[in-house]
């Protein structure tokens, strides 16, 4: 229905207003408005402030912002039939507001989840009691692909398996779910810091009315962390971004990591291994690498010990990590704890581990590999949305409604053919959020990705990766699926 007033009793907006013919749909939870279509407490500021601006002046600012991401070239790849094509990330300038008391309840449940699930990796690469009681079973667990055994026994600062988390939430009528962990090589924080820098320019006194927390921080945060892992304990270690290089789609986040946290940008042919310690090459000889916060995947570290064929990683790097000479963050083999059948586990996980109920609620999940699950997903197709368990990205997924009679059915014969390989969910009422467009204020479905840093401690910054589907109707947020950035304003309260 249209929005039609600002707060009860108000009148509805006037022609020209922002948001004068925003539609509002009671099947999904509206970020600013109520259910009544009156702006929620701590959106009204933002509402009143947006929508007294001339169109003219907010395409103006919309026009700024993609700019500047233009300039800083802030790009990531799109993989398609064609091969590999670079893309500026879309940006909406329309902020997403979450309260104070929200973000504290955010704070909390991804605090919970992290430590559970660094518990839950120390022990499967250890004594195993996870597996030993049946809380998990342990071909899920030692047959996931992402499994190392070469992880067994080694020895990781302060149990910081994952130092770098990005967890995806999605919000419906229910409240915050999980949709995903991210503990492999998250990206996307670069995005967070830009959307932030392009929209505090653009709506610099209402982002100051607002009292809206900082993540400016960020990047000291990250090398804070990553210190801490140092083997040598020293106040000032050497630590380096490990990148694939130029063609990866993260390309861009990883040359602004390491210029935000003041580490060395480096390929493995810039490190070599020395009687088990790790070294840079430099103009003045080899320097020694206490920390590598690396952004290539576990299979492409070492060709020694993973994939003989890789070309991007250190020969002898992973020894050199065994015999506790270097860090790397995140530590090889954290994937296993974000594949798509174990976070179906994740709530029970949590209460083995700490023993505690889980904050943030899963999405109801279907594992393909059981035969229930294998049938209800089959029977109900039309839907559901079927993921790959190792999938990222958008990629190797079907969303049921939104597919084709044909495409259900050629997806129905991958399950068939693999199913240990597919999980299922339901299709969900993700929350919307106001954009801008041509025709004024237009809602469009959003989700969320927060970073969580972990080191001797837990942190993290008060805001996220605020990821919206630029097509209307769409539910895909991914950018490498058309999906684009929302800044995310955390209030003080």
């Amino acid at each position: 229905m249209p929005v039609e007033r600002a707060e009860s009793g108000a009148p509805p907006p006037e022609e020209g207003h922002l948001f004068a013919g925003y539609e509002t749909d009671p099947a999904f939870y509206d970020e600013m408005f109520d259910a009544d279509g009156a702006p929620r407490a701590h959106c009204r500021e933002l509402w009143a402030a947006l929508g007294g601006t001339p169109r003219d002046e907010l395409a103006t600012m919309q026009e700024r912002a993609e700019r500047s991401f233009l300039h800083e070239g802030i790009t990531f790849s799109v993989y398609g039939e064609e091969g590999a094509q670079e893309r500026i990330i879309p940006i909406d300038i329309v902020p997403r507001i979450v309260a104070a008391e929200q973000w504290e309840f955010l704070e909390r449940g991804l605090r919970q989840r992290l430590e559970a699930l660094n518990l839950f990796l120390a022990d499967i690469y250890g004594p195993g009691r996870v597996i030993a009681d049946g809380v998990i079973p342990a071909d899920m667990v030692r047959g996931c692909p992402q499994f190392r055994n070469a992880m067994r026994g080694v020895e990781v600062a302060h149990g910081a398996y994952v130092s770098v988390c990005g967890t995806d939430l999605v919000r419906t009528h229910d409240g915050f779910l999980v949709l995903e962990d991210n503990l492999r090589v998250p990206s996307g924080v670069s995005y967070m810091l830009a959307n932030r820098a392009a929209v505090k320019t653009s709506l610099r006194d209402a982002f100051r009315r607002h009292r809206v927390r900082g993540i400016e921080n960020y990047g000291r945060l990250l090398r804070r962390t990553l210190a801490e892992l140092s083997p040598r304990g020293d106040s000032d270690p050497t630590i380096v971004l490990l990148t694939p290089g130029v063609y990866n789609s993260a390309f861009y986040e990883h040359m602004f990591l390491a210029r935000e946290t003041g580490v060395e940008l480096v390929q493995g042919g810039d490190l070599v291994v020395r009687n088990g310690f790790v070294y840079m090459r430099t103009t003045g000889g080899l320097r020694r690498v206490d920390v590598i916060y690396r952004r290539i995947d576990d299979d492409f570290l070492d060709p020694l010990t993973f994939r003989p064929d890789s070309v991007l990683g250190t020969p002898g790097l992973f020894n050199a990590y065994r015999l506790g000479n270097v860090a790397i963050a995140n530590a090889p083999g954290t994937g296993v704890a974000d594949d798509k059948s174990v976070y179906a586990y994740v709530p029970e996980i949590i209460r083995y581990f700490l023993n505690e109920e889980p904050l943030l609620a899963n999405v109801e999940t279907h594992l393909c590999r059981d035969p229930d699950g294998l049938e209800y997903t089959l029977d109900n197709l039309d839907k559901l949305v079927v993921k790959e368990v190792g999938g990222s990205g958008g990629y190797g997924m079907l969303v049921g409604p939104h597919a084709t009679a044909e495409e259900r059915d050629a997806f129905a014969e991958k399950i068939r053919a693999t199913p240990e390989n597919y999980i299922s969910q339901p299709t969900l009422d993700l929350s919307r959020a106001p954009c801008l467009t041509e025709d004024g204020a237009a809602p469009r479905h959003v989700d969320l990705r927060p970073f969580v840093l972990r080191g001797q401690e837990t942190r993290l910054v008060p805001g996220a990766f605020c990821r919206v589907a630029l097509t209307p109707g769409s539910l895909v947020v991914n950018s490498s699926q058309g999906g684009g950035g929302k800044d995310l304003w955390v209030l003080s309260g």
